[in-house]
């Protein structure tokens, strides 16, 4: 992590040496602040779990984890600085202005005080006090112990000026550090060399399992959101050009991603190996605290605690400050930024205090139909506006996604003569339905059939306006 003294010295340099210190320093800052955000309870807790029960097959589960846990929130992060307006409010207006409202609400909603954050406030607890204090009093000390979560939270979220600082600086290096104590030693001395046998339910398709497991992290719901963020702190380094802003986050991406997808590998061996200290299905945070523990004994539960907490914190920083900053864009009329940051709070220490499987229950369905609007705005975004820039294009993308999300929804309804009707048409239509990736060629189908149109109507209005001009004597 480079020193102030380090930034000084590049400052002070002529500007053609300035330029590539510059640079690199601001990725690296960068790249430390878009893994800091990213990289939460999710990324811990999801990567051990899918490599415990996949076993033998985990490097083809992780694959599939990293493509949508790793790959799509920093694609999603870069496409953001690319274009104009440098935000997700932005991006799905073209679509309706009414729709960008419901959309946005609904994401940040999702990933911020209704399932996300109230989520990192219970697993922080579950690895810390939780194990710690007698049932009956339980939800006395849940309740503390939110408040508390969130008032630092609130420390932070407050000043969003200083979260280059907060998470880029001082949270991420110290996660990096107690991790890698517990990492290194699963890596180095492994519990066991020989990989047991995926279980069932991670058999059949494992691929596919890590694509869906990798949903569970939200990230790549919060990567247009955190890009407001991640792109203020990148102006504020002094990068203002609209093109070294792309370049910024661009490097910083990619710094960000080879280092969450190494750790996510690494934690996924991790899981694999402890196959002697935990039973199939096991929560990857059981799995991480019995790991420590079988490392570094008493003291190995304390650091296990310490690394989901400092890992929760980060991310909470950065949603609540995302959220507040993107609502207070969406409703300039109606809460100022820090007010917005108090609503979210106060939403989400209710919410945590409800408990961690119903938060979860009740995100999958939510979860099931954002994620594929989200991903196609991604790939919409990346395509550039010589593809696709109208609104032609985006609302048919848009709607077609959206029918085929809902037919996807279907199949998580009890069972019943229209419910089987529609999941039975649904099946012999759209490939990978029964996977939850039915939703997949469709989208591709009206992408292209969107763009086909606004270009053809394009040219209709050009060669009319040809004509029209008065032929020269």
């Amino acid at each position: 992590m480079p020193s102030a003294a380090a930034v000084d010295d590049a400052t002070s340099t002529t500007p053609s040496e300035r330029g590539p210190k510059t640079f690199l320093t601001n990725s690296l800052l960068t790249g430390s602040l878009i893994f800091g955000l990213f990289f939460g309870a999710g990324n811990l807790i999801f990567p051990v779990s899918l490599g415990h029960d996949a076993g033998a097959a985990m490097w083809v589960t992780l694959i599939g984890f990293l493509l949508t846990a790793v790959g799509l929130p920093v694609l999603g992060t870069i496409a953001a600085a690319r274009i104009a307006p440098n935000d997700i409010v932005g991006l799905s207006g073209r679509v309706s202005r009414r729709f960008s409202l419901v959309f946005c609400s609904a994401l940040f909603l999702t990933i911020g005080p209704f399932f996300a954050v109230p989520r990192t406030a219970m697993v922080s607890y579950e690895m810390t006090v939780g194990a710690l204090v007698p049932k009956d009093a339980a939800p006395y000390a849940l309740a503390i112990f939110t408040v508390v979560f969130f008032a630092l939270v609130a420390l932070a979220a407050f000043r969003p000026g200083r979260i280059m600082d907060y998470v880029g600086k001082f949270l991420t290096p110290l996660f990096l550090v107690l991790l890698a104590a517990v990492l290194i030693a699963a890596v180095v001395v492994p519990m066991t060399t020989t990989l047991p046998e995926p279980t069932a339910s991670a058999s059949e398709h494992p691929f596919v399992t890590g694509i869906i497991g990798g949903y569970n992290t939200m990230d790549a719901l919060g990567a247009m959101l955190f890009a407001i963020v991640i792109i203020d702190a990148v102006r504020r380094r002094g990068v203002t050009e609209q093109k070294k802003i792309a370049a910024t986050v661009t490097g910083g991406g990619i710094v960000a991603a080879i280092t969450m997808a190494i750790l996510c590998l690494a934690l996924g061996y991790m899981g694999a190996t402890a196959s002697a200290l935990a039973a199939p299905g096991a929560n990857g945070a059981t799995i991480l605290r019995l790991v420590s523990n079988h490392y570094y004994g008493v003291i190995g539960s304390a650091l296990a605690g310490a690394i989901m907490l400092v890992a929760c914190l980060k991310t909470s920083i950065g949603l609540i400050t995302a959220g507040s900053e993107t609502f207070t864009e969406m409703f300039p009329r109606a809460l100022t930024q820090r007010q917005w940051v108090a609503v979210f709070l106060i939403v989400s220490v209710l919410v945590a205090n409800v408990g961690l499987d119903v938060i979860i229950a009740a995100s999958l369905p939510v979860l099931r139909f954002l994620y594929p609007l989200t991903i196609v705005f991604v790939v919409l975004a990346l395509l550039g506006d010589k593809i696709a820039s109208g609104a032609i294009s985006y609302r048919v993308t848009i709607i077609v996604t959206v029918i085929a999300s809902l037919l996807d929804l279907v199949q998580l309804l009890p069972s019943g003569p229209l419910v089987d009707a529609v999941t039975g048409v649904a099946k012999a239509i759209m490939p990978g339905y029964e996977l939850g990736l039915g939703w997949i060629l469709p989208s591709v189908l009206g992408m292209a059939i969107g763009t086909l149109v606004e270009r053809m109507l394009a040219r209709r209005n050009v060669t009319g306006a040809t004509a029209d001009e008065p032929q020269r004597p």
